[in-house]
């Protein structure tokens, strides 16, 4: 990894050492910097999780991507910095029971600590500890031998904290970015954060700062993504959303 590149792309002047501090610090910036998107799948373009790929789209091309992405990518910059990274894979339980919810979201452990760098709007921007400290408005519980994350009363994902290895994931993300039953198949989803709060998209609905309204046509979708994501992608005047019928 280039980790200069990575570290102009976030903004972080830091220091570049295995701490607590850092990895806190190191966290918020890549929030803040590299939004959360799903475009490339509505594309019909293939999500990689290679280093390489995933340094030239979210790095060098400054575009943003979804959990496998950001996760793969956070991931390989704390081994290069001296983390010891563990990943994860868990069930996103919000709209599905967890017997219908496949492990289909990947986040990081680091010692006693949680890491979701690539969970969306609802993702924490720090640190959430495993003992169940709260952190923020997250928390970290005990459901049998799973653990469950929550954002106050709501519950996110419930994950066993197994150690997942790189194939499991590329088979994950093969399913999420192709699968007719997959969410990110089927709808719009963009998140980044702003100087005000955040803009979110799911569908037409977007939101900017708290302020809500529907996207007109895939013109002002391009021109939001430009103006508040960091980049601009042509390719979005085409795209197709099977669950927007006049984008498809």
């Amino acid at each position: 990894m280039n980790l200069n590149g990575y570290f102009d792309r976030i903004g972080w002047r830091g220091a570049r050492t295995a701490t607590s501090d850092a990895l806190a610090g190191i966290l918020a910036h890549h929030m803040q910097a590299i939004p959360f998107e799903n475009l490339d799948v509505l594309l019909g373009r293939r999500v990689r999780l290679d280093l390489d790929a995933l340094e030239a789209k979210l790095v060098v091309a400054r575009r943003g991507g979804y959990c496998f992405e950001h996760a793969t990518l956070f991931a390989a910059i704390l081994s290069e910095l001296g983390f010891d990274v563990r990943t994860h894979s868990a069930r996103v339980v919000m709209v599905a029971p967890r017997s219908a919810a496949p492990r289909t979201h990947m986040f990081l452990t680091v010692g006693d600590v949680m890491i979701d760098p690539g969970f969306g709007g609802l993702a924490p921007r720090v640190p959430v500890p495993l003992d169940g400290t709260p952190a923020g408005g997250h928390r970290l519980v005990r459901d049998g031998d799973d653990y469950a994350l929550e954002l106050g009363a709501q519950r996110l994902w419930v994950s066993s904290l197994e150690h997942d290895l790189a194939v499991d994931f590329e088979m994950a993300n093969h399913f999420t970015a192709t699968s007719p039953a997959s969410p990110f198949v089927n709808r719009l989803m963009l998140r980044a954060f702003t100087a005000g709060g955040h803009v979110t998209v799911m569908n037409r609905d977007a939101t900017l700062d708290g302020r809500a309204f529907q996207l007109a046509d895939r013109a002002a979708l391009r021109e939001l993504v430009a103006t508040h994501f960091g980049f601009d992608l042509p390719e979005i005047l085409d795209l197709r959303v099977p669950s927007i019928p006049e984008w498809s």
